[in-house]
């Protein structure tokens, strides 16, 4: 077979184990919940040994863990490409040349100027890759990994802006509810003065 066989416990999961402990864990929630106060308890079950393997690990003590082979870790972070091994292709935000003046200086800390500049790098970089193909097709993995690290720096660049993308995206949805709220709000005060209105007729018959 290509493919290895499952692990072995795979045979554990039948509906009857499934629903065995479903049961066992809606009472155990339960019970934890009444005697800790906390409705939202959330704790290892204490299963019999034939449905140990249904209990979910816990988390890794030391936040790392590996899966298909690569090590991941929890701490969802943006490495710098110096510790990846990729050679930086732009400045830095916080460190611009010396002797530059204010608009230079903000051009290096503006992230759209570097990925404009890195866009256009690619462009040529592209060009000289063709041009390279067509006469000495020896020089064209190197050609080709300049422009891999190019595109390595941009995604860096690009993925350095989700902190800031989901801050905005927070802010856009949080507008959106306090509009639709304002308008439900002024639709029942609308609603209000009608009835208000419709009953002052009512009164006049």
């Amino acid at each position: 077979s290509t493919f290895p066989p499952p692990p072995f416990f795979w045979q554990s999961f039948t509906p009857e184990n499934i629903a065995r402990t479903e049961e066992l864990r809606d009472a155990q929630t339960e019970a934890i919940a009444i005697r800790e106060g906390d409705l939202h308890a959330q704790k290892p079950l204490d299963l019999p040994e034939s449905l140990q393997f249904l209990q979910p690990p816990e988390p890794p003590a030391d936040g790392n863990y590996r899966c298909f082979g690569f090590h991941y870790s929890l701490e969802d972070k943006l490495l710098p490409l110096e510790e990846t091994g990729i050679p930086v292709l732009y400045k830095e935000v916080d460190t611009p040349s010396e002797g530059q003046n204010t608009d230079q200086a903000m051009r290096h800390t503006d992230r759209a100027f570097q990925l404009k500049k890195l866009a256009k790098s690619l462009l040529a970089n592209w060009a000289e890759a063709l041009d390279i193909g067509s006469s000495n097709a020896n020089q064209l993995a190197a050609k080709l990994g300049d422009i891999e690290t190019i595109q390595f720096n941009m995604h860096h660049l690009i993925n350095d802006y989700r902190p800031h993308q989901a801050r905005e995206s927070l802010i856009q949805m949080m507008r959106d509810q306090l509009e639709r709220s304002r308008a439900e709000t002024e639709g029942i005060y609308k609603t209000i003065a009608r009835t208000d209105q419709v009953l002052e007729a009512l009164k006049n018959i």
